[in-house]
């Protein structure tokens, strides 16, 4: 496996919207986590890998004796040959905390922006406002930490087309290698979720939305950022080697509580309560809950889900490669269907989704399902 993800389950406020395994940071076993973190990384060997990714919850809800001590072990008993990231939320990304980050060899930062609007973050739940967004940025650049990706989010409640504008403009100014741009999904057992039910908060329909994914799309490539994949967007070499090995369905490790891996032929996934996950690492060795072994069907469904989200698609080689036949002794008909629908396309040995699929690309997805 050349990648691994790590988890960090705790926040210091938990965002309206968000349906990740997270806690509040307050009077939790944060360094209990941390050794039991440390346990679980230490079973695998000591090797190589291409990329990690620390995310959450809120990696940088940690202080800096305790990013120091994680990120110590990682670097001793890992070493990343390409990119290092690691998630942080602007008003929390203190030089003390960016010093640590540096020294010991992170290279990219996810920053939680979602808007630059300050009311809407303010609905969004989030702890930062819009100056915190300009001060982190300048941080990063200080300490010559120039690979930052900014998240963002559109289709949000209250949202204007002018507030997508004014992020396109802030874009420009900050001049970021990477955005990731996602539209609001409304999950169960969020606050966005609960207030919808109960008929107090309204977000657009779908008409709308895609006409603000049209913008979002637009506005990037004049920027000189073109889409790659469905929700993200990068100057030239700047993809996230990270996410595209998920996207390329390679395995990787998944470590930490809540988080999943995959081995090529199985899933795996980690036991989600933060005290649950301490004592079984502790008394057990063992914080997997599941793992689940996938069919030839279930790879084949993986690979076309998830290689559909990419700009440049499903290689028909490399599935040839991995299953040993043709993309078209599985899947010929629905090919042929979706082609001719003109919600796929089949090019230079890719298969990849239209702007019309992109638009309806869960309805494409659905049709790969055997």
């Amino acid at each position: 496996m050349d990648s691994m993800y790590v988890h960090i389950p705790f926040c210091n406020r938990i965002c309206t919207y968000c349906d990740f395994n997270k806690v509040l940071i307050k009077n939790q076993p944060v360094d209990e986590y941390i050794d039991a973190l440390i346990k679980e990384l230490g079973q695998y060997d000591k090797q190589h890998l291409k990329t990690i990714y620390v995310g959450g919850g809120t990696p940088t809800a940690l202080t800096v004796s305790q990013l120091d001590r994680l990120l110590k072990f990682m670097t001793e008993h890992f070493t990343v040959t390409d990119e290092f990231t690691f998630e942080a939320n602007p008003d929390e990304l203190t030089t003390e905390k960016l010093d640590v980050l540096n020294h010991y060899g992170v290279n990219r930062v996810s920053l939680g922006v979602q808007t630059f609007n300050n009311d809407l973050l303010k609905v969004l739940g989030r702890t930062h406002n819009f100056d915190d967004i300009f001060k982190s940025v300048n941080h990063l650049e200080k300490i010559g930490l120039t690979n930052y990706s900014l998240d963002l989010m559109y289709n949000l409640p209250g949202e204007t087309f002018d507030d997508i504008d004014m992020s396109l403009k802030y874009v420009k100014e900050l001049q970021p290698k990477h955005i990731s741009w996602y539209s609001l999904i409304i999950e169960p057992h969020t606050v966005f979720y609960n207030k919808i039910r109960q008929g107090t908060m309204s977000i657009a329909g779908s008409l709308e939305e895609g006409e603000k994914y049209d913008k979002v799309i637009a506005g990037l490539d004049a920027l000189g950022y073109p889409q790659y994949e469905i929700s993200n967007f990068a100057k030239s070499e700047y993809e996230s080697m990270h996410n595209k090995t998920y996207w390329l369905n390679e395995p990787y490790i998944g470590a930490g509580a809540g988080s999943h891996g995959y081995t090529g032929s199985a899933r795996y996934y980690n036991i989600k309560p933060v005290t649950h996950y301490i004592s079984n690492m502790n008394e057990q060795g063992s914080v997997v809950k599941e793992q689940l072994e996938l069919t030839k069907n279930d790879q084949y469904e993986e690979e076309m889900f998830l290689g559909l989200r990419l700009n440049k698609g499903v290689s028909e080689v490399r599935f040839n490669e991995k299953y040993g036949l043709p993309v078209d002794a599985v899947y010929g008909d629905v090919l042929k269907k979706l082609t001719e629908k003109n919600l796929l396309k089949r090019k230079a040995g890719h298969i990849y989704l239209t702007e019309a699929g992109r638009m309806i690309g869960n309805d494409v997805f659905m049709e790969f399902l055997l």
